[in-house]
């Protein structure tokens, strides 16, 4: 007998069709997160001139704006120095010397001024030896905290640098040929070894100057500690066509230095 009721034709469904791939962009989003989120732990443990370069490339992914750091070390918070922001930085320094952990006493031993030749940075001595023992070249602890923070912060900058080494005007307690001329020098360079370790560019810096007692910040009082110092100058960045000059300057106040005392004690200065 023939089958006369409806044929029924059943046909397997398979899931996907168009929303086959649905699962590639979610697990695209989880990789997009996950790479973020070591990014992010990255940055964290990162230095800080890392995270100044990379937050300065986000800010400015061309660089046209503005150049980043001094060729050397990076950073996206850099401004040129010239003679109309000089105060800007000199502000921005003196905030980050106040931040710093070492005593006060150290703290106020250290001079900020602008110049006719940039700004000039004095880290001045006293009976004690602040930042240097009497004598001695090599910088004290603190001395070296002082001169890395500084160095963070002016190693951001494009300018450059000349480094002065100062003493008093006492003899130097020696047999042999060493003198207050070897140890102004030799204190200029231990600074810019210092610094150079710390942050600033290895070309950035350009002279080392070793005046000894010829440029006393007291001339009334050619013994007074605080005629032993280190100077840093920071430098304007000449514009084009401009007449700024590269030579020393002296702080504001000062007079020639007369010829050495004669006929002191022979005592470390």
């Amino acid at each position: 007998m023939a089958h006369t009721g409806p044929i029924i034709i059943k046909k397997k469904v398979t899931h996907g069709g168009h929303h086959g791939g649905a699962w590639k962009v979610a697990y695209a989003d989880f990789v997009t997160a996950m790479m973020a989120l070591f990014i992010v732990l990255w940055l964290l443990n990162s230095s800080k001139q890392i995270r100044e370069a990379v937050g300065g490339y986000f800010k400015d992914p061309t660089g046209v704006s503005k150049k980043v750091g001094n060729g050397q070390t990076g950073s996206g918070d850099n401004f040129i120095v010239t003679k109309e922001n000089m105060d800007k930085i000199k502000d921005e320094l003196q905030a980050s010397v106040r931040k710093v952990n070492v005593s006060e006493k150290l703290k106020s031993q250290i001079e900020m001024t602008v110049t006719s030749e940039g700004l000039r940075i004095e880290l001045m001595e006293t009976e004690k030896g602040a930042f240097f023992p009497s004598g001695v070249s090599e910088p004290t602890a603190e001395a070296k905290e002082i001169m890395a923070l500084l160095a963070t912060e002016l190693g951001k900058l494009p300018n450059t640098l000349s480094m002065e080494g100062h003493t008093d005007a006492k003899p130097f307690a020696t047999t042999g040929t060493y003198s207050n001329w070897e140890l102004s020098a030799d204190r200029a360079n231990a600074a810019r070894r210092v610094m150079q370790q710390s942050g600033l560019g290895p070309r950035q810096v350009t002279q080392i100057r070793g005046y000894a007692d010829q440029r006393l910040r007291k001339p009334q009082d050619p013994e007074d500690a605080s005629n032993r110092r280190i100077s840093l100058i920071v430098h304007y960045l000449v514009k084009p066509g401009g007449d700024e000059k590269d030579e020393p300057d002296k702080p504001a106040g000062e007079k020639p230095a007369g010829p050495p005392a004669q006929g002191k004690p022979a005592t470390k200065e």
